[in-house]
């Protein structure tokens, strides 16, 4: 056997060895995007999602977000017939449709939205939350009639509306019919001020764009979770755009929250019990 022969044997051995010794999920930790910090993921799951380093809230998915919120069993989805058209024949890269059953089948519900009837520590309401992992949350005419029905659902049994919001902004691929939701949506919480029903807001990160610019910053009540990013265009745009250097965390919750944007900024396992406290106001607790 030749020197080359023989090296050659000796790195396909250890290849294998490594091969066998790392043989293991390589899903089972995650590393903080804010500190850098190696979090098991079990441990970061039990935690909320909430990094025990440095308190970042990780992006939660819709039924994580619903799990964390909602009495268990409470949740009585409506609207969830409801699914898109590709009107425009909108194509990038990908077809508008494609994208859509991408996208359905990667979270199982058909829009960034979804509202249903339920109840937090037995106070009962109208609740809507938006799921970024779907398209970035953007707001369609879909989210934009599902939010309709929501208020309508709010006026009919007269109950609050809490609405969680994560969002990139209006939906490109439907054109002038995304940008009108911004009216529809806001018109539909003039009712729910004028009958005197709460509408509660709960900002996550990142809500942006037409979403921001329309229904979710007309809360009567708006609260944003920690480190959420919250505004209309993102903070590299405005720097590009007016040249100047923004200040140190602009437009994250904390800096809103300082400014008087917002009532106030909480961390995860604070908000159900915020919530709570805030509904017993308006409603009586079910038996």
């Amino acid at each position: 056997m030749s020197v080359l022969e023989w090296f050659s044997k000796q790195k396909e051995n250890v290849s294998e060895k490594t091969s066998e010794r790392l043989d293991i999920p390589g899903d089972l930790w995650v590393k903080c995007p804010s500190c850098a910090t190696i979090l098991y993921k079990k441990d970061l799951e039990d935690n909320q999602k909430v990094c025990s380093s440095c308190s970042y809230h990780f992006r939660l998915t819709f039924a994580e977000r619903l799990a964390l919120t909602a009495d268990a069993g409470s949740f009585q989805e409506f609207a969830a017939e409801l699914t898109a058209v590709d009107f425009l024949a909108f194509e990038d890269t990908k077809t508008y449709q494609t994208r859509l059953q991408e996208n359905q089948a990667k979270t199982g519900h058909r829009d960034p939205f979804v509202c249903g009837e339920a109840a937090i520590h037995k106070y009962p309401l109208i609740l809507g939350i938006m799921d970024f992992a779907f398209l970035g949350g953007s707001m369609g005419s879909v989210l934009g009639e599902k939010f309709v029905r929501a208020t309508e659902k709010a006026l009919e049994k007269k109950l609050p509306l809490v609405v969680f919001t994560a969002s990139g902004g209006a939906r490109m691929q439907e054109g002038l019919a995304s940008l009108m939701q911004m009216a529809k949506t806001a018109a539909a919480v003039a009712k729910l001020n004028a009958a005197r029903l709460p509408y509660i807001v709960v900002l996550t990160d990142p809500t942006t764009g037409g979403t921001t610019a329309s229904f979710a910053m007309l809360g009567d009540i708006q609260v944003a979770e920690k480190g959420a990013l919250i505004g209309f265009a993102g903070p590299r745009v405005i720097e590009q755009t007016i040249r100047q250097k923004l200040p140190r965390d602009f437009q994250r919750a904390e800096y809103l929250e300082e400014h008087g944007f917002l009532d106030a900024v909480l961390t995860r396992p604070e908000l159900k019990d915020y919530l709570a406290r805030v509904l017993k106001h308006f409603v009586q607790q079910e038996a």
